[in-house]
């Protein structure tokens, strides 16, 4: 994890430089928390990816903490924001129920933010912990989309249901429901297409996909995860918005975290859709994925060391 965490500071320094800095001038400008001291944090939020509503949001909170303290000095309640945003992203051990007991996960996204290789990495953490992991290759309108999973499905070392290319997506979750259910799997992982012939499909493509499970595999416990681009800032809101009418979303992966200055969108989504982020990524490799923890992004992104264990 001391590993992770540095990679995780590292990764944020554009964010970090884009947000904190600009919070730190805030502090530093003020020599007294009032009206235009919020106003100026709030700015500094909404142009760093934070977004109006989780910023309404944090502000809201602060500002009781600051007034039940009572605090005067702006250098004093630094501690508090960071604290409230901390509390703002927090993930409880509830939320990874769907790692210690059997289920079926689908990886929701458009083409191009790291489903392919989210669903290898999450293939690996299953295995590390012992368990039987079974992938549905059912992305199979992308060209090479298979056999990219089939690359991931062997490093990961886990066998993979598919179909040739253009095959009925939904045909591939039925057989590997039904694989799953024969021989005991504990996790299936199942592809989803990121982009059919027009939005409506795509999203009755899953819906689809859904009720195969419902029918098929009904006290399954069930996961939807959807995988999004941290570098695209409010786009990845917009598309979690788009994906949530089509299925009831669980959790975010959020990936691509090394290297952009948009890192501030992980609090906007997880605030405006109460929809927790479960998992980071910051690199390609097969251990670059990270169940999410609240208080490392917050000390990664201020630069703030994380305590020994």
């Amino acid at each position: 994890m001391a590993g992770f965490f540095a990679k995780l500071k590292e990764g944020l320094t554009k964010t970090r430089n884009n947000i904190v800095n600009g919070i730190d001038g805030v502090f530093s400008r003020h020599d007294r928390i009032d009206d235009d001291f919020y106003e100026e944090l709030e700015e500094i939020l909404i142009m760093g990816d934070v977004g109006y509503y989780a910023t309404e949001n944090i502000l809201e909170r602060l500002k009781l903490e600051v007034k039940e303290n009572n605090i005067k000095e702006p250098a004093e309640c630094k501690s508090h924001l960071i604290q409230v945003i901390k509390d703002q992203m927090a993930v409880t051990d509830e939320d990874y129920d769907f790692l210690n007991e059997p289920s079926i996960v689908m990886v929701i996204g458009v083409n191009g933010v790291g489903k392919t290789t989210t669903i290898g990495k999450l293939a690996a953490i299953y295995r590390n912990r012992g368990k039987k992991v079974l992938i549905a290759a059912a992305d199979t309108f992308r060209a090479a989309a298979t056999e990219q999973l089939e690359e991931w499905a062997q490093r990961a070392g886990v066998d993979i249901i598919k179909a040739g290319e253009g095959a009925d997506p939904s045909s591939v979750v039925f057989d590997a429901v039904n694989a799953a259910r024969a021989r005991n799997i504990d996790v299936l992982l199942c592809d989803t297409a990121g982009r059919l012939h027009n939005k409506k499909n795509l999203m009755n493509e899953l819906e689809k996909m859904n009720r195969i499970i419902d029918r098929n595999y009904p006290d399954i416990k069930r996961e939807n995860l959807i995988v999004l681009d941290g570098t695209t800032g409010q786009n990845a809101l917009v598309q979690a918005r788009e994906f949530a009418q089509a299925a009831p979303l669980s959790g975010i992966v959020l990936t691509k975290m090394d290297g952009t200055a948009k890192g501030g969108i992980a609090v906007a989504i997880q605030s405006e859709l109460n929809i927790p982020v479960k998992f980071i990524g910051v690199g390609e490799k097969i251990d670059d994925l990270q169940e999410f923890d609240s208080d490392a992004f917050v000390n990664a992104l201020f630069d703030i060391n994380m305590p020994e264990e």
